[in-house]
Formats: C-alpha cells, sequence, structure tokens
C-alpha cells in the first residue's frame, strides 16, 4: 500500500527487488485513498504488467465482503492502514503473498526470502524481526483469551502470508479483545501477528532484522523504518548509486 507521500520510496522499493531477485512476480499497489492522477500514471509507466487498486474503488467490494462481520467492518472504515489487513487478501489471485511496505531497499539476492515464498512445502507465514513488540495487546490477555501465545517482534513490513492465514472469522474474534484498537498502525501489525501466531510462523532469519544503526553491511535488504526513514536515501540509495545498481537499471 501506497500514498502520495511515499510512492516515490515505493518505485525504489520494487525496482530494488525486481532487480536483485530476477523475478517476476505479480505485483498489486493499493493506493490509500490519496494518490492523484498523475501518481498512478507513473506507477502504471514503471510497472505496466501491474495492478493498482484505487481505494475509493475498492470501498464497494470490501464493504460487501465485510458485511458478515462487523468489528471488522468498523475498523476497516476507521483505520487508515486497514486495507493492508483486508484489501491485501481480498485482491489476492495466489494462494499467497509477499508482504512489502514502502521503504524495504534491496541490496542484493534475498535468497532466504525467496525460497520460503516459493517452496511449496513452506506452510509458515514468516516476516521480518522487529526491534521489539510493538503491539495494540498484551501478549498475557492473548494466552489467556484466545488460548495460544503471540509471536514476539513480529514486524508486517516484510515478508511471506499465506492467503488462508488472514480469516476474518478470527480477525472478528481477535477485535473483540479489550483494549486492541489502539495505535492506528500497531493495530494492524497487531493482527497480521495474531492471525499468524494462531495459523503458524517463522520470522526471517537476523539478517532481514529491523536495525536502528548506520549501515548496509552485506544484508540483503533493509527495512527502513520512522525512526531511520532519512537513511533510505543518504544511506540506501546512495549505496545503489554506487554499487552501479541505477546503471544497469538503464541498460
Amino acid at each position: 500500500m501506497t500514498s502520495i507521500t511515499d510512492w516515490l520510496n515505493l518505485i525504489w522499493v520494487l525496482k530494488s527487488f525486481y532487480h536483485f531477485s530476477g523475478r517476476l512476480y505479480s505485483l498489486c499497489i493499493h493506493d490509500d485513498g490519496t494518490l492523484k492522477q498523475e501518481q498512478f500514471y507513473t506507477l502504471k509507466y514503471h510497472f505496466p504488467d501491474s495492478r493498482i487498486v484505487n481505494r475509493k474503488i475498492a470501498e464497494e467490494k470490501i464493504v460487501a465482503l465485510l458485511k458478515p462481520y462487523p468489528r471488522c467492518l468498523e475498523f476497516r472504515q476507521t483505520n487508515h492502514l486497514s486495507p493492508k489487513v483486508f484489501d491485501f487478501v481480498a485482491y489476492l489471485e495466489s494462494d499467497r503473498m509477499l508482504l512489502l511496505d514502502s521503504d524495504v531497499l534491496f541490496f542484493q539476492e534475498p535468497t532466504e526470502l525467496l525460497r520460503r515464498i516459493e517452496s511449496p512445502t513452506y506452510s509458515y507465514n514468516s516476516v521480518n524481526r522487529d526491534i521489539a513488540s510493538a503491539y495494540t495487546i498484551d501478549s498475557a490477555v492473548v494466552r489467556e483469551r484466545m488460548g495460544f501465545t503471540i509471536q514476539p517482534r513480529f514486524n508486517s513490513g516484510l515478508g511471506l502470508i499465506h492467503k488462508k492465514s488472514m480469516n476474518l472469522g478470527w480477525i472478528e474474534q481477535f477485535l473483540s479483545l479489550p483494549g486492541i484498537i489502539g495505535h492506528f498502525w500497531r493495530i494492524e501489525q497487531t493482527l497480521f501477528a495474531l492471525c499468524s501466531s494462531k495459523f503458524g510462523v517463522e520470522l526471517l532469519p537476523e539478517e532481514y532484522d529491523v536495525r536502528l544503526g548506520k549501515g548496509i553491511e552485506s544484508y540483503p535488504c533493509r527495512h527502513y523504518v520512522g525512526a531511520i526513514r532519512h537513511l533510505m536515501y543518504s544511506e540506501g540509495i546512495r549505496d545503489l548509486v554506487k554499487t552501479g545498481f541505477l546503471k544497469e537499471l538503464s541498460q
């Protein structure tokens, strides 16, 4: 999902992923409701085979889908990031997806991520590890009310998500947990973590971890979360330029 403030970042993210992965995965870009016609044209120019979902057009489809789930519907109508939970899966034309935020740059082939995505026998959801658990619900409440343990340090910015793990009945139950409706982006991440923990989850290796210090080192990618977003260009794009990424891209 992208917006008027980060659509250009998304282009860099996708260009770096496709370049270093060597893959031709189908692409679906979701508008958060703020993109203008100019951004739609530019994204389509760079990714002509992509589907770009206009949030205003998606409303009718998603509202109909969520009518049997009143808590889900209310959440979808009141939280700006909720399409990550509902729309991504509703528009998915596969049994699994690569969940990718607009602030993850790639610097070499993400071998283990690709292996897990492409293995027909790999049955877990698998995402990058956050610096700390950032949820709107306490893990003890989850154990008491839901009977399972929520995966610590789950980050919903990069990883493999199986379609059937985002079960609307489960999400409707999770949204009944006391106090779960909280911080606007932590609630989205919390729901992904809850669904994944109930379904089956395994975090990506440490080279995919969210890190707040400077330096790319030899890692395949870096998630430039809010605290280090300023490094996405001063460090990340600068490194890609130095290593010839732009020249290779233009050939």
